[in-house]
């Protein structure tokens, strides 16, 4: 029987000057095969780089206030709300209050951060897998 439970002390933190990130789970926690699932916590006026994934990902807000540009637009979030980003969208996310998210998407997704001097290397966070 495939593993059903990940024990808090099974999750992994991942910090940036961005956001801390809390790998909930993955397959490399065992209990899934394909997807990730993880919470992101941000402090007052943090921002993350633009950047694309090449996996769909749905954000849930959690707690605080957040914005999402999504390619061009501008997306407020409010407590409850979900936004869903598309694969290979560029995406931004931040947040004047600070914010907690729980996040999905398939694992192995590979993040490419994004300038106006085009895109940079693919690279797998490690919050994912």
């Amino acid at each position: 029987m495939p593993d059903i439970k990940i024990a808090r002390t099974d999750t992994r933190v991942t910090e940036t000057p961005n956001a801390s990130m809390t790998t909930l789970a993955s397959p490399t926690q065992g209990g899934t095969t394909t997807v990730s699932l993880w919470r992101v916590s941000m402090r007052a006026g943090q921002r993350g780089p633009r950047h694309t994934f090449d996996v769909e990902q749905a954000w849930h807000l959690l707690d605080g206030t957040a914005t999402v540009v999504v390619d061009d637009e501008t997306v407020d979030l409010s407590v409850g709300d979900t936004v869903v980003l598309r694969a290979d969208v560029p995406r931004q996310v931040g947040t004047g209050s600070g914010a907690e998210f729980v996040v999905t998407g398939l694992a192995g997704g590979l993040a490419t951060p994004t300038s106006p001097d085009g895109p940079g290397e693919p690279v797998s966070p490690a919050w994912i897998g």
